[in-house]
């Protein structure tokens, strides 16, 4: 049970100062201050102390005689003891600990402040941090000062109400040290981590504290009460003081899941990143992946592999920050998650509903063959009677748009049929297989990869689809093992997928065309751009109803999707872990999404896009963060205030990489996982794509 430590004599209030316990305004206070006098009235213990407001911090700070620095004088000797304590000099912004930033250790705090001469240097520190950080903020803010006794806890740390990475509400997170927290939030040492459940059981911990170990329980009801005070859960700083719980500071938790928890399925490119490995641009979405997305939730409802309720509810294929990823636990590669309710289990409907489809699929499974072999002959009749692109009009451009969307929903539909239904007894065969034979065998005779596609079409197998730049095939193979014995069934499925990728390329050569026409005729600043913009806004400029059109801007290069993630409602990629899987490589995660960045030269200016490694999480660094996509640190908390302050700018962070600068260098290119804590260097042939 909580209780109130010994109280310390506050000192009368004053002009320009005010007691703690009465500095209730945040605009005069500061919200630091404005917090812990709230809490104290909620009856959570919190030391004595007392507040200048910013005009007396700033007298105090320059130095002017007059009513403010008496004043403070005054509450100094009161607090002090005429200057037998130490006390600790804290900002109290009106701008920081607030719900949507924390400004978290952009602020300066002075330690064991004695005598007045040290004290109204410390007053003038805090002023002067709080005239740089407010200097370059969008709103105004003005500095007080808290001051309180300086004390030498036994334990000392941050606490989260709720899991500041996952944003799990059931879990509180305790982040400690022996002795005072501010070793803990300045990064200079690791500490010991506790998760624990909502009934304060410990589910993971990270290594041992008796002072810490002792109080779990209160500490958990310390979180549960600023909650239930602030209205939400906190990121609270405490300390352990002759045996008792004290909170320093209470703040909102920022840039953490809490409130978009990562919900829905669990996506993976696994199924589709054969057909796409890169990410794509908008029009070769609209294009590729829409069919795509129609072929699988035609197939999952003709073999009743899923209801109709579930296919509706699922994204199916996902895009993200366009790489893409199919529903894993849709397509029965994942199994989804939460148990089945008693009577889902005994519900006489799906086992009859899966009779009635086991006919069904009986029946497609025989005709199945000859279907796809008539899907076949009818594509490759179609394919050769389109005429060359530029002997079309704009108009049938778009048609033929239509037309080949169409044939490729068709296509994935068969193609997906075939390698669920019929078993195929030969050896596996694909059309890639089949190219690189190609490319072996014919000379190239100075021919071109756009003159070697033109005549062995099967070439295309090797490339993936993209609308406009130029085709470039692989290296020749020097050996390649004979081609195995197939049997029709496979050779169907692999025909198939060959002819949606011919059909990817006749779209895409349609979009080039009409690129080119559509900025020879003004209405496109730049022909390649074509492929940025939607297919509707494209339709709009070709027939007329829009005169011109903005396609998006390029999209900042996007690290490689996790095997298997769920997606925020704000669409941020939370990676979710195989069943008994654990992760060896890497750190801690700290949040701030997954990214991919290269490596910045030690003491370099912070690039956009770049990722820092250090060894530790020096305040410092603060200023930087802005410009950086990823930050990777040897030591070093989750629960920080560079930790916190990287989330906030949507920086992924990763602490406890052992040997971080060693292993990753300037210049290499990383992911780097804020969710998983996992590191990973990208090769050569993930650049290249």
């Amino acid at each position: 049970m909580l209780t109130t430590p010994t109280p310390l004599r506050a000192p009368e209030p004053a002009p320009g100062v005010v007691a703690l316990a009465d500095a209730a305004d945040p605009g005069t206070a500061g919200a630091k201050a404005a917090a812990l006098a709230r809490a104290r009235h909620a009856g959570i213990p919190v030391l004595p102390g007392f507040v200048l407001d910013p005009d007396a911090a700033a007298a105090v700070a320059a130095g002017f005689p007059g009513p403010a620095r008496h004043a403070a004088r005054v509450a100094w000797a009161e607090l002090s003891h005429d200057g037998a304590r130490a006390l600790v000099v804290r900002s109290s912004s009106t701008v920081e600990d607030g719900a949507e930033s924390s400004m978290a250790g952009r602020f300066e705090s002075v330690l064991d402040v004695r005598g007045w001469d040290g004290f109204v240097a410390a007053v003038r520190t805090v002023v002067d941090s709080g005239a740089a950080v407010h200097a370059g903020l969008p709103v105004a803010g003005r500095m007080a000062v808290l001051v309180q006794p300086f004390v030498e806890p036994e334990a000392g740390g941050v606490m989260f109400g709720a899991d500041p990475v996952t944003g799990r509400r059931d879990r509180t997170v305790v982040a400690a040290v022996a002795g005072g927290p501010h070793r803990l939030v300045s990064g200079a040492v690791d500490g010991v981590t506790v998760t624990l459940s909502r009934r304060a059981r410990v589910i993971d911990a990270s290594g041992s504290i008796p002072a810490v170990d002792e109080n779990l329980r209160a500490l958990a009801a310390l979180s549960r009460r600023a909650a239930a005070v602030f209205g939400g859960p906190q990121d609270v700083e405490w300390a352990i003081v002759g045996g008792e719980i004290v909170m320093l500071q209470s703040r909102p938790i920022t840039a953490s899941g809490a409130d978009a928890e990562a919900q829905g399925p669990v996506l993976g490119p696994g199924p589709v990143a054969e057909t796409f490995p890169d990410p794509l641009a908008p029009l070769e979405l609209d294009l590729w992946v829409a069919p795509l997305r129609d072929a699988i939730r035609d197939v999952l409802t003709i073999t009743g592999a899923a209801s109709a309720r579930r296919i509706a509810a699922s994204p199916v294929v996902a895009e993200v920050g366009g790489r893409v990823a199919a529903d894993l636990e849709l397509l029965g590669i994942e199994r989804p998650t939460g148990a089945r309710s008693l009577f889902a289990r005994i519900d006489p409907r799906p086992p009859a509903r899966r009779l009635r489809v086991a006919w069904q699929v009986g029946r497609l499974r025989a005709a199945l063959p000859a279907l796809a072999r008539d899907l076949l002959a009818e594509v490759d009749e179609q394919l050769a009677a389109v005429p060359a692109p530029d002997a079309l009009t704009d108009r049938q451009l778009l048609g033929l748009l239509d037309a080949a969307r169409q044939a490729l929903k068709s296509v994935h539909g068969h193609e997906m049929l075939a390698g669920q239904l019929l078993d195929a007894h030969g050896a596996p065969v694909t059309a890639a297989a089949q190219a690189l034979r190609v490319l072996a065998a014919q000379p190239r005779d100075g021919l071109t990869d756009e003159e070697a596609v033109a005549r062995h079409p099967v070439l295309l197998a090797l490339v993936p689809p993209r609308i406009g730049g130029t085709i470039e095939l692989p290296p020749a193979p020097t050996t390649l093992p004979a081609a195995p014995d197939a049997d029709e069934r496979e050779l169907l499925r692999e025909a198939l997928r060959l002819r949606a990728r011919w059909l990817q390329e006749l779209t895409a050569r349609a979009a080039v065309t009409l690129g080119r026409r559509l900025h020879a005729a003004g209405r496109l600043a730049d022909a390649g751009s074509v492929r940025d913009l939607r297919l509707p806004a494209l339709r709009a400029l070709v027939t007329g109803e829009a005169a011109s059109a903005d396609p998006a801007p390029a999209a900042a290069a996007t690290a490689p999707l996790p095997a298997r993630f769920r997606l925020t409602p704000h669409g941020a990629v939370v990676a979710v872990r195989a069943r008994g899987d654990r992760v060896t490589a890497g750190g801690r995660g700290a949040g701030g999404g997954r990214v991919q960045g290269v490596v910045l030269p030690a003491g370099s200016l912070p690039a956009d896009g770049a990722v820092l490694v250090v060894r530790t999480l020096d305040p410092g660094l603060a200023p930087v963060l802005p410009g950086l996509r990823g930050l990777v640190s040897e030591t070093g908390s989750v629960l920080s205030h560079l930790a916190i302050l990287a989330r906030e700018l949507g920086v992924a962070t990763v602490v406890g990489v052992e040997d971080a600068l060693r292993r990753y260098p300037a210049g290499t290119q990383v992911v780097v996982d804020g969710g998983t804590g996992e590191v990973s260097v990208v090769t050569h042939e993930e650049v290249a794509a």
